[in-house]
């Protein structure tokens, strides 16, 4: 069976190593020890953590029928006479949305914030989070 890094399972659930490491020293997942002394998580653990904290308990979520949501943060808005440009680094995933500039201002979204990006076949929809 593959062991990931605990490096390696940060960039794959999209936190830091930091992060990682205080969810593996407090338990939430399983560690062990390679052969070479790093620690690693086995893939099945990594695989039910990772689905684990996708179906987090936040109240405050918003619902939509749209299916693949990348919550991250916003590191980049373009604004126009009419049209933006909003981009949302989510884990590995940079996305980037083309939206009205009412849309934004509506929302309130501003670089540094947090949102989630909403992807449905190939528009990408912004929640504010």
């Amino acid at each position: 069976m593959q062991s990931y890094t605990i490096g390696q399972a940060a960039r794959l659930l999209g936190v830091s190593p930091d992060t990682a490491r205080r969810w593996a020293d407090a338990g939430r997942v399983a560690t062990h020890r390679d052969e070479s002394g790093r620690r690693v998580i086995d893939g099945k653990s990594l695989a039910a953590f990772s689905v684990e904290i996708a179906q987090g308990d936040d109240e405050d979520a918003s619902y939509t029928s749209a299916r693949n949501a990348f919550p991250g943060i916003v590191t980049a808005i373009k604004l126009g006479d009419i049209a933006a440009q909003v981009t949302i680094q989510a884990g590995p995933h940079r996305l980037v949305s083309l939206l009205t500039r009412e849309a934004v201002e509506e929302l309130g979204l501003e670089v540094g914030m947090q949102a989630t990006a909403r992807v449905k076949s190939t528009s990408v929809h912004i929640d504010r989070t």
